[in-house]
């Protein structure tokens, strides 16, 4: 059901990331996944950076946001086993590198919020914080984690 909503908006996963250091991609625990901190990577490379307000445009760092989902979700499906199994989106946690005065980031997480309710439905309606910080790894314009329950 994920899988053909995924393709009725015309997306498709990524590779799932592999963490570059000492964590997991994912922690499943009694019923909840907790998804890492997703870097937007296309072909497994960061390709926009610097700040927001700045370096990026509001626009570009909000399509960052939604390849920051799919790249999560490409994690929760290799850690699920099935996308199949998530009953609901929790919450999601998003930080944006933000230039001085910049402080437009719930603008930009609106974007992965927005697609998790266009895939999931209400069950991806979810609590959420959007965060400015100085700077992410890679000099990337968005990070993204989220916390999901699933169905054993």
């Amino acid at each position: 059901m994920i899988a053909q909503k995924l393709a009725s908006l015309g997306l498709t996963l990524p590779e799932a990331a592999k963490p570059s250091f000492n964590y997991a991609a994912v922690t499943l625990h009694n019923g909840i996944a907790y998804v890492s901190g997703q870097l937007p990577k296309v072909d497994g490379e960061v390709r926009v950076f610097g700040k927001v307000g700045a370096d990026v445009s509001l626009d570009a760092a909000r399509e960052e946001a939604r390849i920051c989902v799919l790249q999560g979700l490409a994690c929760l499906a290799e850690a699920l086993g099935d996308l199949n199994r998530i009953d609901r989106i929790l919450k999601v946690n998003g930080y944006v590198a933000s230039a001085p005065g910049f402080n437009a980031q719930p603008k930009v997480l609106d974007a992965a919020s927005d697609l998790l309710v266009e895939i999931f439905g209400e069950a991806g309606r979810h609590a959420r914080a959007a965060v400015g910080v100085a700077e992410l790894p890679r000099n990337a314009a968005v990070e993204i984690e989220f916390i999901v329950s699933y169905a054993d």
